[in-house]
């Protein structure tokens, strides 16, 4: 999968939180001033990279993404641990933890989650 841009990103939320758009019910929900030539193109370019496909509607187009969130953060997260983590999970997973200040119950959560994928790898 192409790399999505951070602003691609912020489009394709809207698209994941909302289904199907036009370009301006997308401009809207970003609410943040952008032209609607500007989320035109950045929804032309996502249709060129194959991430997004659009139908007519009346004069309109409706976008509706190809790509599911979990494709994309599985392969942003891939990108991130090749470019800052020699490729290495645990070195992730030991930053996540050491540097974000996590409350107990978030610590108490992400212990569970690795203790139910230990329990899956052991059967």
């Amino acid at each position: 999968m192409q790399r999505l841009t951070p602003r691609e990103v912020e489009l394709m939320t809207v698209l994941w939180e909302r289904g199907p758009s036009t370009v301006a019910e997308v401009r809207d929900a970003l609410d943040d001033g952008a032209a609607y030539t500007t989320i035109l193109t950045i929804l032309r370019l996502l249709e060129e990279k194959g991430h997004v496909a659009r139908q007519a509607e009346g004069r309109a187009h409706r976008y509706g993404a190809l790509i599911d969130r979990d494709e994309a953060s599985s392969s942003a997260i891939d990108r991130v641990l090749g470019q800052f983590f020699s490729g290495s999970p645990e070195e992730l997973l030991t930053q996540m933890v050491s540097d974000r200040g996590l409350d107990d119950a978030t610590l108490r959560r992400l212990r569970s989650l690795l203790d139910e994928r230990l329990e899956e790898g052991s059967k």
